[in-house]
């Protein structure tokens, strides 16, 4: 068990420090973005418009125009008072060679009071990182490490730390059994049970505890192990849902079938096209929103269309129901949203937070309760300390096993 722990841990490690700061600083990407970048989501004209605003779907096409080697994708049909418009594109293909084409950016700031662009940028870039991209690039960076696309996958990155987070996991167990006095020789009865149990305890108390006062070494061990300790439930569930997160498709999701009933999302029934073979609309957004709008209507929900989008993947169109403040998540699970065939319109299913089977429910937490979103404001306090704790506990990892590895060279 101390082998499997310490060469499993040491894998892991420089992947888990990366996941660790990144998570700690992408908790408040949102924030962050807009104070990096007031360039691009604030919207001078926007905030000072008395009447009302464009548009949005309007200036969609606007920015299509403007640059016709992209289709936009992703439009949020309301924004936040003084906030930009911003629009996610993807690259179309290029009839002569192909291929899709490099505009070299992917989402589109427009003053919805104007329609003037306010300027563009690539999210996630991986170089050159600059003041626009940067939260972006820490945001890839965390759950994809920026691998590249190769034989036409795009996925390595996200399959390598979706194996880095199951081995944590199970590292999660042989870490806490690790810590564990010996067992005491065993006396028969209720006292003696209570006995050995008080001892037990008291000999396990140690491993909770850092010794402030003692040399380096003692404190650096102490820290590893006694915050392994105090935080080891809710480093388990980060890693049990970075692991779901990333290996949702190819083991998560078979896995939970298989011992469950999971109502499956419409993506999950169609096999993704190519990267360079996108799906392409036969019905456009201004014709799927009214049916979107009409559908949520006859199902009573109260909250208006927040956004729609459309995954060229598996040419799905999917309308989300939510107020403009609840654009980057308020707590919860997630919005409502409808997910119509982008061929026809027709409705293909629903997603309902909090309703389901216990399946569909413990489906639905996996992101919100990774990104501590799930509690609002404290969650996303917690998970940005815990991306802390998990890169300390790298760190002092493998200064445990260079300390020891030294020792036994010495000797």
């Amino acid at each position: 068990m101390v082998l499997l722990h310490r060469w499993v841990g040491l894998g892991m490690a420089a992947f888990l420090f990366v996941a660790g700061v990144t998570g700690a600083v992408i908790s408040w990407d949102h924030e962050l973005d807009e104070w990096l970048n007031p360039h691009l989501v604030e919207a001078p004209a926007q905030a000072a418009a008395a009447g009302p605003l464009l548009a949005p779907l309007a200036l969609a096409r606007q920015a299509e125009a403007r640059h016709p080697q992209v289709e936009v994708t992703y439009v949020p049909l309301s924004v936040e008072p003084g906030h930009s418009l911003a629009l996610f594109v993807e690259p179309r293909v290029n009839p002569k060679t192909g291929k899709l084409f490099t505009p070299g950016f992917n989402q589109v700031f427009v003053d919805p009071a104007t329609g003037n662009e306010l300027g563009r940028r690539e999210w996630g870039a991986v170089w050159p990182i600059s003041q626009e991209n940067f939260v972006s690039f820490l945001y890839v960076l965390h759950y994809s490490l920026h691998l590249p696309t190769w034989g036409g996958i795009d996925r390595w990155g996200v399959w390598l730390m979706g194996i880095v987070a199951l081995l944590w996991t199970l590292d999660c167990f042989t870490g806490l059994y690790l810590t564990l006095p010996a067992a005491t020789r065993r006396q028969s009865g209720p006292s003696a049970a209570i006995s050995r149990a008080r001892a037990w305890w008291q000999r396990w108390l140690p491993a909770w505890k850092v010794r402030w006062r003692a040399n380096a070494y003692k404190v650096n061990f102490d820290l590893h192990r006694a915050g392994s300790l105090w935080a080891w439930g809710l480093l388990l569930v980060l890693a049990f849902t970075a692991f779901s997160l990333n290996l949702y498709r190819e083991v998560f999701f078979p896995a939970m079938s298989w011992v469950s009933d999971v109502t499956p999302s419409p993506s999950d029934t169609r096999t993704p096209a190519p990267l360079d073979r996108p799906i392409a609309p036969g019905v456009s957004f201004e014709a799927i929103l009214p049916l979107a709008a009409q559908e949520a209507g006859r199902r009573g929900w109260p909250e208006p269309a927040g956004a729609i989008g459309y995954d060229r993947s598996v040419g799905i169109y999917t309308v989300q129901f939510f107020a403009p403040e609840d654009e980057h998540g308020a707590g919860g699970v997630g919005p409502r949203a409808l997910y119509l065939d982008g061929q026809n319109g027709r409705v293909l299913g629903a997603r309902e937070p909090w309703k389901g089977t216990a399946a569909d429910l413990f489906v639905q937490a996996q992101f919100p309760v990774h990104s501590g979103r799930i509690l609002g404001l404290p969650g996303r306090i917690l998970v940005s300390a815990l991306g802390l704790v998990v890169a300390m506990l790298s760190v002092t990892g493998v200064v445990i096993w260079w300390r020891k590895r030294r020792g036994r060279q010495e000797r």
